[in-house]
């Protein structure tokens, strides 16, 4: 029986010990996890209105021909950039401002069998590019271009592009108005907690969103509108506080 008594009070004294470890491996897990959480993860953002100081318009001129009148073809060409180069300067545009791609020539194919006899056709192509930080006179120009229609030149215009060129002072001078508004937000949550927001743990810049004034539309990857002169320029930063 005293050898029995001996050995429960052994084994009793092993599982103590175990438990105290047990205690304090839970302790210690515990504190981790509560030191890990001991911080508060927000979103700031800031936005600045800007005009755009640079405009890109794209637009082109074409033919068709038969491959037996090609040459006559070229030659309609020439006289067509001639007379887009002549509209251009008219309108003010610079030679600088303006660039027309060499002749590019495009086989069209025919699927009407009853057509099998005729001659290859091609499509003659340029590009006309103009590029101006001067946004009203490209602005207007595009407007105007039934003048070269009028004159026989087949001539397709597409929408001006509008760029702003300081973006990369614009997302400095707004990271700071950026990391302000993530504390304000982080000391308002932290009133709830009853807790006080302490030193900057990190901070992550986000995407740049340049959209229409007053607009929704953002994305993940970033945004990019370019469609109007006006524009919002937002940027947005993450940011992490301790917690006291």
């Amino acid at each position: 029986m005293e050898h029995s008594d001996k050995s429960l009070i052994k084994i009793a004294y092993i599982l103590g010990i175990f438990f105290i470890i047990g205690l304090g491996i839970i302790s210690y897990t515990w504190f981790q996890v509560k030191a890990s959480d001991n911080a508060l993860s927000v979103t700031g953002s800031a936005k600045q209105s800007v005009t755009s100081d640079l405009v890109k318009w794209n637009s082109n001129f074409s033919r068709k021909v038969y491959v037996t009148d090609l040459k006559n073809g070229y030659a309609q060409m020439k006289k067509d950039e001639d007379e887009v180069i002549k509209f251009l300067k008219d309108n003010g545009v610079l030679d600088t401002e303006m660039s027309i791609s060499p002749i590019s020539m495009q086989k069209e194919y025919v699927y009407d069998v009853k057509n099998g006899s005729e001659p290859d056709q091609y499509t003659l192509v340029q590009t006309v590019s103009v590029q101006s930080n001067n946004i009203d006179k490209i602005t207007n120009i595009s407007k105007e271009t039934q003048v070269l229609i009028n004159q026989g030149v087949i001539f397709s215009s597409f929408a001006p592009e509008y760029y702003y060129s300081k973006l990369p002072e614009v997302r400095i001078a707004l990271l700071p108005e950026a990391m302000k508004d993530a504390q304000n937000r982080a000391t308002s949550i932290s009133k709830t907690t009853g807790q006080k927001v302490g030193s900057l743990k990190s901070a992550t810049m986000g995407v740049v969103q340049v959209t229409q004034p007053n607009s929704v539309d953002i994305s993940d990857y970033g945004n990019y509108d370019v469609s109007t002169i006006e524009k919002e320029v937002m940027i947005t930063v993450r940011a992490s506080f301790s917690l006291k």
